[in-house]
Parts: structure tokens; C-alpha cells; sequence
């Protein structure tokens, strides 16, 4: 039975884990879910994921939600290096994904909801929102930026499951303007990720086809 994983095409948190999937070689079937049409909140839907939201990933009777805890389970699974190759590496990959979570995806996710979400719904964003949100951006870039300015990647010489996570907010970025462009080193790395994981490239494509499809339908030019 092949593992399912559920999620709409425009999703970053999908491109994670479906980027990672396919840099492992793991078989995954997609189930598509549009979150424009409110199928994330289904009874059905729910009973998965309670808080309504993807991915989700089904492996037998087996079900987590949360894209790296996803991920976590796919690299036990498959092996490899996405998870690093010594346990200073691994734990190296965890501290950076959980930095990700706490300190930077959630600003670029919280400024989507307000520049585009908001928007498809025909509500006008808050500013205030959108400010705090560029403040903790550019915090958390600082940081990176400096990590990244004599590293090809986050961890060790090769692309980890950390470069997928803290990469996500640049699925959105040319729509949101979080203001990613002022930090060089995070610029050139994910110009870097795209030239040299083709499963980032490709998911990108996947991720702008869908967003573009919805904002055209709705008639939303950015």
C-alpha cells in the first residue's frame, strides 16, 4: 500500500515534503487537496487532520500531520542523508528545522495570510501584522545570513531536510515581498537549492502554477 500524502499544490508545507520525497526516491501518492474550496475542512478531512490543514500523510493506519514530522518519518524510512551522516549532523539538521518552525516559517505564513489569503477573500490586510511580521523575518534572516556566508548549505556539504524547511518562505516571497532580497548569502543558497536540487525546481513550478491559477480566477493582480 503506497503512502498517501494530502495537500494542495500551492501549499509550501506540501513542497517540502513532497521535494524530500523525491529526493529520497520514496513513492508517495498525492491526494490533492484545494484549500480554496474549503476540502481541507471536511468531516472526512478533519478526522485527519483536526486543525484542517496540509499536508497530511497516510501510511497504512498510520497518520501524522505536520510537514518535518512528515519528513522525519520518510528519512527513517528511507535512510540517506537527508537527516545528515553522523549524529552531530543530525542533531545540527533537528536544531535548524525546529529554529525554522519557531523562528522564521511562521512570520512568512502569517504574512501570506495577510497579502494573499486575505485578499482571495476580499478583505484588506493589517499592516501592523505585516510589519511585526517583516521585523521577525528580518531578524531571523540576519542570522542565517551570517550562517550561510561561508556555507554552500545549511548543514554539512549537502542539501538536508534543515535547507528544505528553512527554504519554504521563498515558495511565496515574490508574492508577499517579505523582504528576503536585503540578505545576499540567503539568496544566493536558495538560488543554489534551485540550480542544484531539481525536485525544489520542480516543485516550485507546481507551487506558482496553482497560485497564480487562483489568483487569476479570482482576479487578483499583485
Amino acid at each position: 500500500m503506497p503512502i498517501k500524502i494530502y495537500g494542495d499544490p500551492g501549499s509550501g508545507s506540501l513542497r517540502r515534503v513532497t521535494s524530500a520525497a523525491a529526493i529520497m526516491g520514496v513513492a508517495v501518492e498525492r491526494v490533492n487537496i484545494d484549500l480554496f474550496a474549503g476540502e481541507s475542512q471536511t468531516p472526512e478531512f478533519l478526522a485527519l487532520n483536526p486543525h484542517g490543514l496540509s499536508p497530511v500523510m497516510v501510511d497504512g493506519d498510520f497518520v501524522v500531520y505536520e510537514s518535518s514530522a512528515i519528513n522525519l518519518y520518510l528519512a527513517e524510512k528511507a535512510g540517506g542523508e537527508l537527516l545528515g551522516t553522523s549524529m552531530r549532523e543530525r542533531y545540527e539538521v533537528l536544531q535548524w528545522m525546529f529554529w525554522s518552525g519557531e523562528q522564521w516559517r511562521i512570520f512568512a505564513t502569517l504574512t501570506f495570510d495577510e497579502r494573499i489569503g486575505k485578499r482571495l477573500m476580499g478583505e484588506l490586510e493589517d499592516e501592523s501584522i505585516v510589519r511585526l511580521a517583516f521585523a521577525k523575518i528580518r531578524a531571523g534572516a540576519a542570522v542565517l545570513d551570517a550562517h550561510l556566508a561561508d556555507r554552500r548549505f545549511v548543514v554539512g556539504d549537502r542539501v538536508t531536510l534543515a535547507d528544505l524547511d528553512i527554504a519554504a518562505p521563498f515558495s511565496q516571497s515574490h508574492r508577499t515581498k517579505i523582504p528576503l532580497g536585503e540578505f545576499p548569502n540567503l539568496v544566493a543558497w536558495q538560488q543554489r537549492l534551485l540550480e542544484t536540487v531539481p525536485a525544489w525546481a520542480q516543485t516550485k513550478r507546481e507551487v506558482d502554477a496553482r497560485i497564480d491559477g487562483a489568483l487569476g480566477a479570482a482576479g487578483i493582480q499583485l
